[in-house]
């Protein structure tokens, strides 16, 4: 069976959004496109390089996650180190070693750049032309960027766009990886500079991105990370458990307040959090499975419900 998948970002909680697709794979389902925000970005490359479910929950299983924190030198400066790097930076940590591991991944499967993941085709379509779509913000320009295609306003040929960098660009929670920096002339000929930042910021779920008017031949199926009604207070004992809270606060609250309506709702596969937080890198072994079973759970009851008929008769009759 054919699908599309759309992954919600979520930084560590993502694990959980594996345990459903594997659940979802285990089940027959082949992804055609594939897109995401944030840690779904680099959950939707890695499907889109030709990896399966189980593969990827290896790969992150076999990494220390705390390695995403990458320090510069800054942070040798007693006391104030990281408080310098944040004015500097506009970001703690740097994010390259994000980017170089799933660069090294993504090249195991012959992934470099976007032009090895045109779809056969669907050359001439610019909606479906690439395999993978990534979502990212311009907080510059005060725009949603949707990867590669909008790489054209930034003077680059969308096919040149290293998918890697796309998905750094998608992972940049607000100050805790320092931005991307895109360039671009204005309409004044000038050059300017564009800072890019986590695409959760203004879409953290685009499960809307591959509608169209017509009928479709296979569904879209989302994945995403869903809050309790009510959490246990996040303990605020310093200014960097602090940080640790406002980081956690500005994505998940966001979430509870933009309820998806009825026809996104319908095709989203809501994964429980079971109480692991964005950035608990220094999650568990113990808990990752309990967040990966939180996932297999949720798409088996998902598709408990689940008719593609009945979707297509409710919104394209």
């Amino acid at each position: 069976m054919y699908a599309d998948a759309v992954f919600e970002g979520g930084g560590v909680k993502a694990i959980g959004i594996l345990g459903a697709l594997s659940e979802a794979e285990r089940r027959g389902y082949n992804w055609v496109n594939v897109a995401g925000t944030s840690a779904g970005a680099i959950i939707a490359s890695l499907v889109a390089a030709g990896y399966a479910a189980e593969e990827i929950k290896n790969l992150l299983y076999e990494i220390d996650l705390n390695l995403f924190k990458d320090k510069d030198w800054l942070f040798q400066i007693p006391f104030f180190g990281p408080a310098l790097r944040l004015w500097f930076k506009s970001g703690l940590y740097e994010g390259n070693y994000m980017e170089q591991w799933l660069r090294s991944k993504l090249a195991a499967k012959g992934v470099s750049t976007f032009k090895d993941l045109i779809l056969t085709g669907f050359e001439n379509d610019p909606q479906f032309r690439y395999k993978l779509v990534v979502i990212a913000t311009d907080v510059s320009r005060r725009k949603l960027l949707k990867l590669p295609q909008d790489m054209k306003d930034y003077n680059m040929d969308p096919d040149d766009l290293e998918v890697c960098r796309a998905v750094r660009m998608s992972s940049c929670l607000p100050f805790f990886y320092q931005p991307c920096k895109l360039s671009y002339t204005d309409s004044n000929h000038r050059k300017q500079t564009s800072y890019i930042i986590d695409g959760g910021v203004l879409s953290n779920f685009p499960v809307w991105i591959f509608d169209s008017e017509t009928v479709p031949p296979w569904p879209t199926l989302g994945f995403r990370i869903t809050e309790p009604e009510e959490t246990a207070p996040l303990q605020v004992k310093n200014p960097f458990t602090l940080f640790k809270a406002i980081v956690s606060t500005m994505l998940e609250a966001h979430d509870k307040l933009h309820e998806l309506d009825m026809k996104s709702n319908i095709r989203a596969i809501s994964i429980p959090s079971v109480g692991v937080k964005t950035i608990d890198f220094d999650i568990s072994e113990r808990q990752k499975d309990k967040l990966y079973q939180s996932g297999v759970q949720a798409c088996i009851r998902f598709f408990e419900g689940w008719s593609f008929e009945n979707y297509k008769l409710h919104y394209y009759s």
